[in-house]
């Protein structure tokens, strides 16, 4: 091959090249678009924990997207108040909200069952129906009905029973105290005697205190002693029936969620099942000191009676039972958790039942 062969056959090469890079460059352009969403919660940067699991998903989504795809979280109130979240994503508002579904009964019913039922699953069932059974599915089913998607991005693990300025001993008891309580909770217990409030968890304690309600219900030792509640209400009661796994979720707006590239819906939607799994451990761990230290402080625990037990759950079925015979979508997806409901609880109290039992009873004889 002479010299000037050579050259000129090395230019076409390079000019190739760079013709292809220019071509490229584009294309990855196309395939990582610069997005920005908002995300508004319904929880106060106060409360850490809960508050950060949008954090959790902004940061992980940004990381697995080289930075393309950003969500900008905001605490209740910053754009809209926390019992408006997902009227913003429906709206449009905003792109995306971490909230808990069953803030929102009052559009429909079918809403509680995205957060946690009286008498429900445990926070493990509960992730185990989303991921693994129909509940991701038949839940999405719905919102779409409301223009949006959601992805499970936090739970709590069950609950506290809530703080009362009295004892509560007995269904009488009940009768005519005022308690803020969310979600379905609220016509179960009017129906044992309570009157239902519905009051943001940034609102509690200040009612509480002016004695406008009697008693409240949020999530657990760890909030609940941020949110000073035992000084204002020292009777802390257990279990929170209403609650055994209560989801929070990660609500998009349907459109904007369908329009993301896949390797986005991906990366958020891993970003989602961190923050779930990541908030349970952060209870786990951050609740039996702030037991200890509510205790200290002057809070007294109390269980709730088994006749009260009894009570609400009697009282739930047959609210259960009035709303599926006026509300297909309600009855598919609670008819569905309750399958797989019964087949669980079988398996599990032969397992983690039998095991925790004899756990606390060596924890009790102070053997760990």
């Amino acid at each position: 091959m002479d010299r000037r062969s050579f050259f000129k056959k090395a230019g076409t090469a390079g000019a190739s090249a760079v013709a292809a890079t220019a071509l490229a460059a584009p294309a990855i352009a196309q395939e990582n678009p610069k997005i920005a969403w908002r995300m508004t919660s319904s929880f106060p940067k106060s409360l850490d924990t809960i508050y950060g699991g949008a954090e959790d998903i902004a940061k992980h989504v940004a990381a697995a997207t080289d930075g393309n795809f950003t969500i900008q979280p905001f605490a209740a109130g910053e754009v809209v108040p926390g019992l408006q979240a997902v009227d913003a994503v429906a709206a449009g508002t905003v792109e995306a909200a971490h909230t808990t579904s069953y803030y929102f009964v009052g559009k429909d019913p079918t809403y509680a069952i995205g957060t946690a039922i009286p008498f429900g699953l445990n926070s493990r069932l509960t992730n185990a129906w989303f991921y693994e059974g129909n509940g991701t599915k038949l839940m999405n089913e719905f919102y779409a009905t409301q223009g949006m998607y959601a992805l499970p991005a936090g739970n709590t693990g069950a609950q506290m029973g809530g703080w009362f300025r009295k004892e509560i001993n007995t269904l009488d008891d009940l009768k005519g105290v005022k308690m803020r309580i969310a979600g379905l909770a609220g016509r179960v217990m009017e129906k044992v005697g309570v009157i239902p409030q519905q009051i943001a968890g940034g609102d509690i304690y200040p009612a509480l205190e002016k004695g406008t309600i009697d008693a409240a219900e949020f999530v657990g030792p760890y909030d609940d002693l941020k949110l000073g509640f035992h000084k204002v209400a020292k009777y802390y009661y257990y279990p929170g029936w209403w609650e055994g796994g209560p989801t929070v979720h990660a609500f998009f707006n349907l459109d904007k969620w369908s329009n993301l590239p896949k390797h986005y819906q991906a990366a958020l939607t891993d970003a989602c099942a961190f923050a779930n799994t990541n908030m349970l451990a952060k209870y786990d761990t951050k609740n039996p000191t702030a037991l200890k230290q509510l205790v200290a402080e002057g809070a007294t625990l109390r269980p709730f009676s088994q006749e009260i037990m009894e009570a609400c759950f009697q009282a739930a079925m047959g609210i259960y039972g009035e709303i599926s015979a006026n509300n297909q979508y309600f009855k598919k997806i609670y008819d569905d958790q309750t399958a797989f409901k019964r087949d669980a609880y079988l398996w599990m109290q032969l397992s983690e039942y039998t095991f925790d039992t004899f756990m606390m009873i060596q924890q009790r004889a102070g053997k760990l």
